[in-house]
């Protein structure tokens, strides 16, 4: 059945919509060779779209072409403002942009563990209203939030978590009602952190991956066939539950202590590293387990380095070079960390088959090449099935790069729809 005018018009408004999202301005006759359309139907959506405030002229194309021909038309970025926001145990950090998903400010607040939970709540509500009138936004059309913790599938609500602070769940309310008329889309930060890496970062060529995410705490995201998969109550990737060898106990339904979080978390592997003799100075903003893997990555790779001088000059050359390396406080604590997660990755790669495991997180781009070398090599060995494991190239900033997306997908999808003209 042929589609009827009216849809017709809304499929074709669409269509240049995202052109003009993936490619930037375009001229009327730029977009009639991209969709294909007539000259007229092209002339139809450009008219409807700009007194729809969706579009404006922002140019000429060439400085050769005058006249109507050659203007090139363009989203109105501020025809919405965004806001993301990553929710984590010890702050908050925000990001407000237009509706091109351009940033206009960011921000980011520490919240104390003996914060109660309004002056948390409060806190962070007053960031993202004093970041948005930074940004010079009125108001805000949608919020994407990333947070630790179960999202129900069904409702889109965080789900009471244990070990989760209360004002994770308070603060999503609070912002419904102090942003009256913003879309609030809630998502797991893993999940939103796998977006962003499928989008911008380290999984660009791949439809199937799995990225597991190394922080403060552990967790999985799984993507198969483009989709990302949050299972039936919103759980797929809560890793930290898994039951592994080498620790003492088995987790619980209300504590992950025991599962692999007891053997890949922050706490876990700051634990390692002492054991292994490692020290960190560590960086401003940066997680000290993050610090600890960036300085014994960087003295193995030195280590390497002078052990291919020596070699070249007929000096340490032979086993001994290598073991030179291999027996390092950082070469031990980094093999011994690699021995770690890919127990769990393991786990992973026998149920799913994902080809490719995504080192993210903070730790995941500390430990870049060296570290996802050393995992893929277990696997090899532990593991049937070919998986090419990959550093993160966004690290902690994936979750509010996620979050950013979401926010701007579902104000696009909202704003683009023909029921909002």
């Amino acid at each position: 059945m042929p589609a009827s005018p009216s849809t017709a018009r809304a499929i074709n408004d669409r269509l240049a919509l995202q052109l003009m999202q993936q490619e930037g301005p375009l001229t009327a006759g730029q977009l009639k060779q991209l969709t294909g359309l007539s000259r007229p139907t092209v002339a139809d959506l450009v008219e409807r779209l700009t007194v729809a405030g969706l579009i404006a002229v922002v140019g000429e194309s060439g400085s050769q072409r005058r006249g109507p021909n050659a203007r090139l038309y363009g989203i109105v970025a501020d025809r919405a403002h965004l806001a993301a926001l990553d929710v984590r145990t010890e702050g908050v950090s925000v990001v407000v942009s237009d509706l091109l998903g351009t940033e206009l400010a960011r921000a980011s607040v520490p919240i104390a563990d003996d914060t109660g939970t309004g002056p948390a709540v409060e806190q962070a509500v007053a960031l993202v209203e004093r970041t948005a009138k930074e940004a010079g936004a009125e108001r805000l059309h949608t919020v994407g939030i990333g947070a630790p913790g179960l999202i129900d599938p069904v409702t889109g609500e965080l789900r009471d978590s244990s070990g989760l602070p209360e004002w994770h769940r308070r603060l999503v309310a609070a912002l419904q009602e102090r942003l009256p008329g913003a879309r609030v889309l809630v998502e797991n930060e893993t999940n939103l952190a796998a977006l962003a890496e499928q989008r911008d970062g380290a999984a660009r060529d791949r439809d199937t991956f799995v990225l597991l995410w190394l922080g403060h705490g552990t967790g999985a995201a799984v993507v198969l066939d483009g989709a990302l998969r949050r299972g039936a109550s919103g759980g797929t990737g809560e890793i930290g539950f898994l039951p592994v060898p080498g620790t003492a106990k088995l987790p619980s339904a209300t504590e992950c202590d025991g599962g692999f979080h007891s053997l890949a978390g922050a706490v876990a592997i700051a634990g390692l590293a002492a054991e292994c003799g490692v020290v960190a100075q560590g960086m401003a903003h940066e997680p000290y387990a993050a610090a600890l893997v960036r300085e014994a990555v960087g003295a193995v790779v030195d280590a390497r380095a002078g052990t291919r001088v020596r070699a070249g000059t007929g000096a340490g050359t032979g086993a001994s070079g290598g073991a030179a390396v291999s027996g390092t406080p950082a070469s031990r604590f980094l093999d011994a960390l690699a021995d770690r997660l890919a127990i769990g990755a393991a786990s992973v790669v026998a149920v799913l088959d994902p080809g490719c495991v995504v080192l993210g997180g903070e730790i995941g781009q500390a430990g870049g090449g060296v570290l996802a070398s050393l995992v893929e090599g277990r696997l090899a060995r532990m593991s049937p099935l070919p998986v090419e494991v990959r550093a993160s190239a966004l690290g902690g900033s994936a979750v509010l790069r996620g979050a950013l997306l979401t926010a701007r997908e579902g104000a696009q999808d909202e704003l683009f729809a023909p029921q909002a003209r």
